[in-house]
């Protein structure tokens, strides 16, 4: 299980015990650049260094949360897929994963995972459902895979298509960790059928100030960041079908039509795949 402090019977003080407010944290910086509540002042600041280091850091929350809307909406109505794994699912804010596919399928299952205690203190908000589906939340470590399978498998039945999501969560798995394995463990216990969606933040020579952005935050923040080449995280994919385009900006994953023509690059990049 986690590594966690065991919950008291005080659910709330055990929580705020796990919370450190001193020290900014990626999930309410993340929050803070989508216009969420749910941050500190330590987090805003940070926040706003790191925006100052690479202004247009606060694009890829939203590129990215936009790529998850696109992609859920395409697995739920192009594919027929009603069973969704969200692992680092973040601080809930608008369009979340069982919003998005309920809204098209209402009796879509969806379980999420996070081992962030403020997540966990939210989590209400991301266990509504419609009545024909349902949604679940785990408090748990995206390393620990058999936990995860145990428990999703109470909401998820493994015999049918399930979408793996893992959106700007590998990029916590340093690469002593063996990121690679962690990713194949996860999509060997899925059924045919079933997809990964995946973000990830790149490092580029043509995005130099992203690479100060995130030293910055190395140093002063928590979790601590892997960039990776998009060719680095095309690797995630090995072994299964990437769908059109492949790993790409999120901002460029099949993007809706406008007038301003394709979108600007993110260095958020992404993709959707098929294990067949």
């Amino acid at each position: 299980m986690t590594e966690n402090p065991a919950a008291t019977n005080d659910v709330a003080a055990s929580l705020r015990a796990r919370i450190n407010t001193g020290q900014p944290h990626t999930a309410r910086i993340w929050n803070y650049w989508l216009g969420g509540k749910d941050n500190y002042e330590v987090d805003r600041a940070a926040g706003d260094q790191i925006r100052q280091l690479h202004p247009g850091i606060g694009e890829y929350a939203r590129a990215d949360r936009l790529f998850l809307g696109r992609a859920v909406r395409h697995l739920v109505s192009e594919v027929g897929i009603r069973q969704f794994l969200d692992i680092g699912t973040g601080l809930p804010t608008a369009d979340n994963t069982h919003e998005v596919a309920q809204r098209v399928a209402p009796e879509s299952r969806i379980v999420y995972v996070d081992n962030d205690p403020l997540v966990l203190a939210h989590a209400r908000a991301l266990l509504t459902s419609t009545p024909e589906g349902r949604t679940d939340y785990l408090d748990e470590d995206l390393r620990n895979v058999d936990a995860i399978v145990e428990h999703a498998a109470k909401t998820l039945d493994f015999s049918e298509p399930i979408a793996l999501i893992l959106l700007g969560v590998v990029i916590f798995i340093g690469d002593q960790e063996d990121p690679y394995g962690l990713v194949r463990q996860l999509t060997d216990r899925l059924p045919a059928g079933s997809h990964l969606v995946l973000s990830h933040t790149i490092t580029s020579p043509s995005m130099p100030d992203v690479d100060e952005a995130v030293r910055f935050w190395n140093e002063h923040g928590t979790p601590k960041l892997t960039q990776r080449t998009p060719e680095d995280v095309t690797r995630f994919f090995d072994g299964l079908e990437l769908l059109e385009p492949g790993v790409v900006s999120c901002s460029r994953w099949r993007p809706e039509d406008t007038a301003q023509g394709e979108p600007e690059e993110v260095a958020m990049f992404g993709g959707v795949a098929r294990k067949n």
